[in-house]
């Protein structure tokens, strides 16, 4: 069992200008970049390979592998896109990681392009962080300037352009193909499959698609070689990670630890529940992924673990809240997430989460009634695995695992509010005012 931090991605996100190239190199960065152009591009790919590196943004597929995909070179373009549009709701890992250390990311990237024989790699970034978007702006001039890009990188013959992509804001741009579609500048559609990326992916050319924190984690790999990766974590799911904490928890914020480390010892670190409470469910992987309660607090947040505990590790977006809770409610305000950010493309999820989020409301307001609740697991198995992408099938967990673990209050929705059942202000992290309405306004200023 994992009992201490594993600093590698975070290491010196409490320096002084962190974010900075001269901070960076300071902390041994770019050493990954010159060992990996004094080697085959071949064993670069190996070297991702043998470390066992999955994919940190939720898939868990091995990154190395995912490489391996890319057909051989026939003359033509090939492409590495960096998936930065964070968006799911609790789950804020790569935007912390891009603002203290942009670097890792651009040496990552360049260590990848090297690896797959890219000459022109982009980072899409979610458009409402704009703080972010300018950052990798300057990372990535200050990285031209100091010939860590463009022509003839380190003087290895090697070249590489960056470009940083700012979408217009859509959750569902997360998913890869539809985020090609938008960096093409079309609208942010699902893609039929196959073909995959890895075939006919940016522009209709071979196209590797990997998470912001999974290319930060390359330039480690190459510094410490596969099996220092590998004494993380567990046997199938090796290396570190970031969990990030937040919500009814005394110190929320990014913790990065060995994969299999489990919710209480995070908890431990995190100075545990906030005082006077107790957790009353969580989310392992995000709000997109089965919800878990306290009886989860010692599985290990590996891949394979928590999948058999029956949930998915996801991002280790891990929200925290304790038993001043509305279940309804927290899952009510995630469905109309997902009903709103529904590119419209298939009906299960266009009308499924519109269904959904109706069927909740009513549940919220204690006007539901008694078919309500095997009506809401009758859409969800509507919409499980008939979807287009990942997106209705996400929308459907934290309903389906809610009413599993805590039915009594769906029930309960049928005769009561929850706003009754668990008053806004006890569960609120913050000064709580609740809204009113425009007649009990004009009263006031009457």
């Amino acid at each position: 069992m994992a009992t201490t931090l594993a600093p590698v991605l975070s290491d010196h996100w409490d320096a002084d200008r962190s974010w900075t190239l001269a901070t960076y190199e300071d902390h041994g960065g770019y050493r990954g970049l010159r060992r990996a152009l004094g080697m085959p591009a071949a064993d670069v790919v190996t070297a991702v390979k043998d470390s066992g590196l999955r994919g940190r943004g939720g898939a868990g597929f091995p990154t190395g592998m995912k490489w391996g995909f890319l057909p051989a070179p026939d003359g033509g373009p090939r492409y590495l896109v960096v998936n930065a549009d964070e968006s799911e709701p609790g789950t804020c890992k790569d935007i912390p990681l891009m603002m203290a250390s942009p670097q890792h990311l651009i040496e990552g990237v360049i260590i990848t392009s090297f690896a797959i024989g890219c000459h022109h790699a982009f980072i899409y970034v979610r458009g409402e962080v704009v703080h972010v978007y300018r950052r990798l702006l300057r990372a990535v001039e200050e990285a031209y300037a100091a010939g860590y890009l463009g022509k003839n990188i380190l003087g290895s013959g090697y070249d590489l352009e960056v470009t940083v992509h700012a979408g217009a804001g859509a959750y569902i741009c997360g998913e890869e193909t539809a985020l090609l579609d938008s960096l093409e500048g079309l609208r942010g559609q699902p893609r039929l499959k196959p073909p995959f990326p890895a075939v006919a992916g940016l522009y209709a050319r071979p196209t590797v698609v990997n998470n912001v924190e999974s290319i930060a984690s390359v330039p480690g790999i190459l510094v410490g070689g596969a099996d220092w990766f590998k004494q993380m974590g567990t046997e199938r799911s090796t290396g570190h990670g970031l969990f990030s904490l937040s919500g009814h928890v005394t110190r929320p914020g990014q913790y990065e630890a060995p994969l299999g480390i489990t919710l209480r010892e995070l908890l431990e670190m995190a100075g545990g529940i906030r005082e006077g409470h107790e957790l009353k469910f969580w989310t392992p992987g995000g709000s997109s992924t089965p919800l878990f309660t306290a009886e989860h607090l010692d599985v290990p947040l590996d891949y394979e673990s928590v999948g058999a505990a029956g949930s998915m590790l996801g991002t280790r977006a891990l929200q925290i809240f304790d038993e001043t809770t509305s279940v309804v409610r927290a899952v009510t305000r995630w469905t109309e997430f997902y009903k709103h950010e529904s590119c419209g493309k298939c009906t299960p999820c266009r009308e499924g989460t519109f269904w959904l989020a109706q069927i909740l409301q009513r549940l919220e307001r204690g006007q539901g009634t008694t078919e309500d609740i095997d009506l809401l697991l009758d859409l969800c198995d509507n919409i499980l695995g008939r979807a287009f992408c990942a997106l209705g099938d996400g929308a459907t967990s934290p309903v389906t695992s809610a009413i599993q673990y805590f039915r009594e209050e769906f029930e309960a929705g049928t005769h009561t509010p929850a706003d009754v059942l668990f008053p806004p202000e006890r569960s609120s992290l913050f000064d709580y005012t609740p809204r009113r309405s425009p007649a009990a306004l004009a009263g006031v200023h009457a």
